[in-house]
């Protein structure tokens, strides 16, 4: 059994910076991927970013040259830099991991981004 927990969400203003981060607990295996979903109220989740257990990484649209996704495998930990935040990037991220055929869910961490 794997748990996650995100930490790092806040009210930040737009233009401003938050830095995500999810660690991983439990039966972890060595290859694996792990990313960010944000749901907005109303709205349905969506991909944020993955990366890969080698470092393979891809985003959406809509954060990609702001938003950069990074793991430590070491410490089966994931973060999420997120520059020139924007009003339209206020959801609750959550951090997801997937393993053969097992997937993981944190329970969330709010993102406020004020105009």
């Amino acid at each position: 059994q794997v748990q996650l927990v995100e930490s790092g969400g806040g009210l930040v203003q737009a233009g401003g910076s938050l830095r995500l981060s999810c660690a991983a607990s439990g039966s972890i295996f060595s290859i694996n991927v792990m990313g960010w979903y944000r749901q907005a109220p109303g709205k349905q989740r969506e991909l944020i970013a993955r990366i890969t257990s080698r470092g393979s990484t891809n985003y959406a649209d809509s954060v990609k040259g702001r938003f950069t996704i990074s793991r430590d495998n070491a410490k089966n930990t994931v973060h999420l830099q997120m520059n020139s935040l924007k009003p339209e990037d206020t959801a609750v991220y959550y951090c997801r991991l997937q393993q053969l055929r097992d997937d993981y869910w944190g329970q969330g961490t709010q993102v406020t981004v004020s105009s």
